[in-house]
């Protein structure tokens, strides 16, 4: 019997079936052959419309960026005024001592705040700081605060450097100034040490001791000067609106001059490094060097070379760097993330601030939550947000004291309504290019990273690049030493970058 008819059936009914069989499995041999050729047309079909998205996105950047005329940087009044008008009548240019005082009312009542904060909603099981600052670890911090922090020895320690308060523009700007002893053949160099949001002039006091101290392979150390940004801090804020970074950047050069240096170094970091990107890009006779941890920058441009290396990475960054920038969807899935606070605080940095200013528990919660993810991402998975991997319970309260004893959350926060304003934005200082030599370090946790090839788009004498394999945003707090070694050898650059400038001056003439 016929083993493909089984039941027998004979005939032209048998060839029938037959027949049908056959042409069933062409019909599939013929589907899966389709599919496959589908499959292949559509993959290909992608991967030309990829192609050709890359290279129009090529196109745009080579004939819109690479041929476009630089940008003249803007002429800023040196003199607006952002204290109370009364006050233009009663100028007082005098450079005053100042102490922190945490008053015994002030201590006082933040502790019955603290006492009487209303009962934390508890985590959900499973989660550590994933839905942000946990409660229960928040409960021990408070602890903290309230019964160990000794606050007498806390604020006798941040009295432990110089501390004065100058008028400038109309606002009582505080800042720190260290000056060494040095013998003589040892050179001193005036350094600005910028820092910015949520951070303080706290953040430096670890490094101020490894910058003004010889080391034995140099013969320069710094004068190091440490100003609370306008709004933050001992700092009066503005009380109008528009003092972005650019504008605060003419507040440090007028800051600077007063004390007596018209040509001087600039380091900074976060908002820090928006203020001495500006200071080099204002006024490069003046800044004798730029160094930053926080290297960013934005312009069109940029973003199309950053969008056409997400097809060609290597076009764009070193091999054994690309996972820092891409895929871009990595990147974006982060920024939504962890960038909300950005969004409000642009937007309704007022209301925030109400909240802020009115809860010491709030305040913490907000401002310690950065200080776990913004130094190593994957914290937040940790029980505890690895808080104090990389910091103690007392630096991180020394810095939250800098907030809530002044009351300048708010006054600080503004800063991101000011910088992301249409008027500030419209300046295009990340378009306009800056011939001061610079020198970034890059940790391996910054929030956002840039290779050399973007960097120089802007920071033409981009004289070197330090990347490492630890660190995160807030670099001077965490790794001083590692922050000093850098910024010393990045001055040693600049002024054989400079006596190399003179040397073709010279010859030229």
């Amino acid at each position: 019997m016929d083993t493909r008819n089984p039941r027998g059936v004979t005939g032209a009914f048998a060839d029938f079936i037959r027949e049908n069989r056959i042409s069933n499995r062409r019909s599939r041999v013929d589907r899966r052959e389709n599919w496959e050729w589908a499959t292949i047309f559509k993959m290909s079909k992608n991967l030309v419309v990829l192609s050709v998205l890359g290279g129009i996105v090529f196109l745009v950047y080579r004939y819109s960026c690479q041929n476009c005329q630089p940008r003249k940087p803007p002429t800023l009044d040196m003199n607006e005024w952002w204290g109370p008008e009364h006050l233009k009548t009663v100028r007082d240019e005098s450079v005053k001592p100042f102490k922190v005082n945490f008053t015994p009312d002030m201590v006082k009542d933040l502790k019955e705040r603290l006492s009487k904060a209303r009962k934390w909603t508890p985590p959900l099981e499973g989660v550590a700081f994933e839905y942000g600052f946990n409660s229960k670890v928040l409960e021990k911090v408070l602890d903290y605060w309230r019964n160990s922090y000794k606050f007498e020895e806390r604020e006798k320690f941040l009295n432990s450097y110089p501390h004065f308060t100058t008028s400038i523009q109309g606002l009582n700007m505080h800042f720190i100034r260290v000056k060494p002893d040095v013998t003589k053949g040892v050179e001193v160099l005036p350094l600005l040490l910028v820092h910015g949001w949520p951070g303080s002039v706290r953040e430096f006091y670890e490094i101020i001791p490894m910058l003004t101290t010889k080391r034995p392979d140099r013969n320069f150390v710094f004068e190091v000067v440490i100003p609370s940004l306008p709004g933050y801090g001992f700092s009066e804020g503005a009380v109008r609106p528009g003092l972005g970074a650019a504008k605060i950047s003419v507040m440090m050069k007028n800051l600077m001059q007063r004390l007596g240096h018209k040509k001087f170094y600039v380091q900074g970091g976060d908002w820090g490094s928006a203020v001495v990107a500006s200071l080099a890009t204002l006024y490069p006779e003046d800044i004798l060097g730029h160094h930053t941890n926080f290297a960013v920058v934005q312009t069109s441009c940029t973003l199309m070379k950053t969008i056409l290396g997400s097809f060609y990475p290597s076009w764009v960054v070193d091999d054994k760097l690309a996972d820092r920038m891409y895929p871009l969807s990595k990147f974006f899935a982060y920024i939504m993330e962890e960038f909300g606070y950005m969004h409000l605080q642009a937007t309704k940095p007022d209301t925030v601030g109400v909240a802020l200013n009115d809860s010491p528990s709030g305040l913490a919660a907000y401002i310690l939550e950065k200080f776990s993810t913004w130094t190593v991402s994957d914290y937040k998975h940790l029980p505890d947000g690895g808080l104090t991997k990389k910091f103690t319970l007392d630096q991180l309260i020394d810095n939250l004291m800098i907030y809530w004893s002044t009351s300048s959350i708010t006054t600080s926060v503004r800063l991101y309504a000011e910088e992301m304003s249409a008027k500030n934005r419209a300046l295009d200082l990340g378009s306009v290019p800056t011939p001061v030599p610079t020198w970034a370090l890059q940790a391996k946790y910054e929030l956002m990273y840039q290779p050399p090839g973007i960097l120089k788009e802007k920071f033409t004498n981009l004289l070197n690049t330090t990347v490492l394999e630890e660190g995160g945003h807030f670099i001077a707090f965490e790794m001083p030493g590692v922050l000093a070694d850098d910024i010393f050898a990045a001055v040693s650059a600049f002024r054989d970058w400079h006596r190399n400038k003179a040397k073709e001056v010279k010859t030229e003439l």
